[in-house]
């Protein structure tokens, strides 16, 4: 069994001998692993656990996710394109500033997601799940609406009304 730094360093450095590694464990656990400004391509990453790990300012190409637990990972600021996150959990990942451009989220756990500023062109959401939940602004660049969930809806709305209607109500609540 090895360690994380050792898997870590199999992924960002012999591939080959990493996907010897993967198909004899299938229960890899590299949560809170650091990945910050790697550049990772043609890999295959899949049903790993990644929570709590850093790709923040990576650069990747067709690297396979397919399956990860990705809750609170950190991609912000990465370079992302052809990526695969089908059945992915990625409940509080953050995107932030991300280009994510052509990657597939079929059956993916969006719950949480932050989508700020993200590039998302030519991305596929259209079968992902919970997007309702995700969070994004005015700066997020979706893709076409035949790649996004039917019920979905890309407008950014920050409606200040709303807060003034709640903090009125809130102090109502204590007589002022």
């Amino acid at each position: 069994m090895k360690s994380k730094d050792e898997i870590v360093s199999l992924i960002l450095n012999n591939k080959d001998e990493f996907n010897v590694y993967a198909s004899q464990n299938s229960d890899i656990d590299l949560s809170e692993c650091d990945f910050s400004a790697c550049e990772l391509s043609d890999i295959e990453l899949k049903n790993i656990d990644f929570s709590g790990a850093s790709f923040a300012e990576s650069s990747l190409q067709n690297v396979n996710f397919e399956g990860c637990d990705l809750t609170s990972a950190n991609f912000s600021r990465a370079s992302i394109s052809e990526c695969d996150f089908s059945e992915s959990v990625l409940n509080g990942t953050d995107f932030s500033y991300t280009s994510l451009t052509y990657s597939n989220f079929t059956d993916a756990d969006m719950a949480g997601c932050v989508l700020n500023e993200a590039d998302l062109t030519e991305s596929d959401f259209s079968a992902s799940v919970n997007m309702s939940a995700c969070r994004f602004d005015e700066g997020t660049i979706w893709p076409d609406n035949d790649k996004l969930p039917e019920d979905f809806d890309s407008t950014y709305n920050y409606d200040l009304s709303s807060l003034q209607d709640e903090e009125d109500s809130q102090n109502d609540d204590f007589g002022y």
